[in-house]
């Protein structure tokens, strides 16, 4: 692709970095096919085709973003699997990721457009404002029929993913060392994190016990709370640079060989550090040491090499491999490997590449699309007739949950309970033991393959 920026624009590290990227894209055209949201919609403008185009336009000219362009960029789900399928290495999430800050210096959104995002962007990363609107939101459920009557899209879409029971503040996975069981292999630190702490602590949880009876001491630490995640894909990069600090201090100080992530979101953007700090000369050494140890608890849970043994049930499950977990870190076959070897009968999905319409806050900004592509999705996993669905990623867990009966949990809850740990709580009305498939609760019959 040829580029037309000034001499005076490339100074700029950014747009120095933009023209890089631009100039790789030879126009081939393989990213349609793997794209969400042009497979959905057909329009060239909404695959990383059209958008690189959108994005090239806007940078070159150096005016504020324009509404059209806005549209097709704010449809875009950062799934990033145009960067699995791209044969030319063109690095697309750090395009729109620049492409979002831009349009965020720039453009001026309608008032209730910027008043959502202002408002998710301040309570979602703040575990007691966000529990705390969880709560009240459960009050206001039975008005969804009218917030969606009046227009109010985005509540409606809100209330109807919120839990019908908010969990209870976590008891393992509040800062502090948890010490390994055994003689101690490593020291690690874990994500403590956001959203998922407050949506389901049962997954840093599992993920602790599990690592303790290994013999890696855990440390939780109290510095972090949001990796910047969420606001690093809304645009809005100060804060989420702050909130990347923050964590960095947090890990560097408490010592540790590795940084370990239970959501896969965060893990694609906590392993991106070195380059969203690149120009911090306090920090870019450090962002990038600590990109350097961050790991997916999968992917450190395969360097463990953990035995082969019997599952607690013989349960056939569907792996749903989040868009982060695949396309963000090209984690593949090490979380399938892993449920394997603890004796379940894994399923890979049909367009297991395709999102689940989740992307943080993409199911509510974008509520349309997403419910499309979460039906597609849901409609795939349950053609392999699971009894339960893993994954690893809390948005997945969230957006398909609520789709399907199906039991849906964080792969290391499953691995978790195989190697001594507790039944998952989603699962307690699993028969123990059993021994045939029509033990399984009605609802569940028939999904043995």
């Amino acid at each position: 692709m040829q580029t037309s920026f000034t001499p005076e624009q490339l100074v700029d590290p950014e747009i120095a970095v933009a023209d890089t990227i631009l100039r790789k894209c030879v126009h081939c055209g393989f990213c349609t096919a793997t794209c969400p949201t042009y497979v959905l919609l057909g329009d060239e403008l909404d695959s990383p085709r059209g958008r690189i185009y959108l994005i090239k336009n806007m940078l070159e000219r150096g005016e504020p973003a324009t509404a059209e362009t806005v549209k097709h960029i704010d449809r875009c789900l950062s799934c990033l699997a145009c960067m699995t399928t791209c044969p030319s290495g063109v690095h697309y999430m750090h395009l729109v990721d620049q492409a979002r800050a831009h349009i965020e210096r720039t453009y001026q959104r309608p008032l209730v457009d910027r008043l959502l995002r202002n408002m998710l962007a301040w309570i979602m990363p703040r575990r007691s404002l966000f529990r705390a609107a969880l709560q009240l939101a459960r009050f206001a459920r039975p008005f969804r029929a009218l917030t969606a009557a009046l227009g109010l899209k985005p509540a409606a879409t809100m209330l109807d993913l919120v839990p019908r029971r908010v969990p209870e503040t976590e008891t393992i996975g509040r800062p502090g060392v948890y010490p390994a069981e055994s003689r101690r292999r490593a020291r690690v630190a874990l994500l403590r994190g956001c959203v998922q702490s407050v949506l389901d602590p049962a997954i840093n949880a599992a993920a602790i016990r599990l690592l303790n009876r290994h013999g890696i001491e855990v440390v939780v630490t109290e510095g972090e709370d949001c990796c910047g995640s969420i606001t690093h894909h809304m645009g809005k990069e100060m804060d989420a640079l702050a909130r990347a600090r923050r964590s960095i201090d947090a890990w560097l100080k408490a010592d540790v060989e590795a940084v370990i992530v239970t959501a896969s979101g965060c893990g694609t953007t906590i392993k991106d550090y070195g380059h969203m700090l690149r120009l911090d000369a306090a920090y870019a050494e450090k962002a990038r040491r600590v990109s350097g140890m961050a790991r997916d608890i999968t992917e450190y849970l395969v360097t463990l090499a953990l035995p082969k043994i019997g599952a607690p049930l013989p349960l056939t499950v569907a792996y749903h491999s989040a868009c982060s977990m695949q396309h963000g870190q090209n984690i593949r076959t090490e979380p399938k490997a892993l449920l394997t070897a603890a004796g379940f009968a894994v399923k890979d999905v049909p367009e297991g590449h395709l999102c689940c319409g989740s992307a943080g806050t993409y199911n509510i900004l974008q509520s349309e699309i997403a419910t499309h592509l979460r039906e597609r999705k849901i409609a795939n996993i349950e053609s392999t007739r699971p009894h339960v669905i893993a994954t690893g990623n809390i948005g997945c867990i969230t957006q398909i949950g609520g789709g399907t009966p199906i039991p849906i949990l964080h792969t290391i809850e499953l691995l978790d309970w195989a190697y001594g740990g507790p039944k998952p709580h989603a699962l307690r009305d699993l028969p123990s033991p059993m021994s045939s498939p029509e033990a399984f609760p009605a609802g569940w019959e028939g999904r043995e393959s």
